[in-house]
């Protein structure tokens, strides 16, 4: 008799596992479940890291959702760029691969405006470390930024070639936002390791991308990444933006696309060509994986 029991019961586990293998068989993945499959597995956080000095909560798709933050409107649906600083024809293109950048990253339109000189700093927010010039980051935003965005701008970022530092006892700082105001600046001045060249253009270009996009991810509500390895992780130094990818998570993609509403696989395909065109290899290779998997 229990062996009849036992038998009954067996046969009753595998006609319900085989239900549910069929259901997921005919069930079609979304976007963000099959890109999901491209996701890299954050590593243990080192010595020096973001995550390893900063304790932070993860923050779910609920709540992003609940989070107060800043969208898109009929409006208000343009991203601008603010250059300020003395500008070498290496650093204008790169402003101007950005601006493009920016515009197929978040899938909304992009404009640069006119330039501003550094002496819209005062001296009373410059100070001297190492022998090196930096301006006060938080000024950028509230004296500068704030003052100047523009009634159609959704997000304004900064962009300066001078060094920042965000309170005197910090040395430097790469990017600040502000996610209220959305208003953000980055310096370009540590990107290419002391000067700009056509040999270290594209590193210096990519890490320009990440920290900006990285930056008004901030803007639009998403918090530090600690799903994968995303454009979203926090960073400490130029090798960890270097090792975190300018790709977002499956997770942070759902978040950003559920504010914009844009299209997935016209977006994919735009950073393909932009990747392409840029020579930027490994990103591109990330890009085109998770196109394969969606074929």
């Amino acid at each position: 008799m229990s062996r009849v029991k036992f038998n009954v019961s067996c046969t009753c586990f595998h006609f319900f596992i085989f239900l549910f293998l069929l259901a997921c068989q005919k069930r079609e993945l979304n976007y963000f479940d099959t890109i999901q499959f491209n996701d890299i597995k954050l590593a243990k956080a080192r010595v020096g890291d973001w995550r390893y000095s900063h304790k932070e909560n993860f923050q779910t798709f609920r709540d992003f959702q609940r989070s107060k933050k800043i969208k898109p409107q009929s409006d208000k649906k343009t991203i601008y760029l603010q250059p300020i600083g003395d500008f070498n024809e290496l650093q204008k293109e790169q402003i101007k691969l950005t601006k493009e950048y920016l515009s197929i990253y978040f899938q909304l339109d992009a404009k640069i405006l006119p330039v501003l000189s550094n002496s819209v700093f005062p001296k009373s927010v410059r100070r001297t470390k190492e022998m090196n010039e930096q301006i006060l980051a938080g000024y950028v935003l509230d004296s500068i930024l704030i003052q100047r965005k523009p009634k159609d701008a959704v997000v304004l970022m900064g962009i300066t070639e001078k060094d920042l530092f965000p309170r005197p006892e910090w040395n430097f700082v790469f990017g600040l936002a502000s996610y209220q105001d959305g208003v953000g600046v980055t310096s370009m001045y540590r990107f290419s390791d002391g000067y700009l060249t056509d040999f270290n253009f594209n590193k210096s270009l990519e890490r320009l991308i990440k920290i900006s996009s990285h930056e008004i991810g901030h803007m639009f509500g998403i918090s530090h990444c600690l799903n994968a390895n995303c454009l979203m992780n926090g960073t400490n130094s130029l090798s960890e933006t270097d090792f975190h990818l300018a790709r977002a998570c499956s997770l942070c993609q759902l978040k950003l696309n559920s504010s914009l509403k844009y299209d997935n696989q016209k977006r994919l395909v735009e950073l393909r060509k932009f990747f392409e065109s840029r020579h930027l290899n490994s990103e591109l290779a990330h890009v085109e994986k998770d196109i394969k998997l969606l074929k």
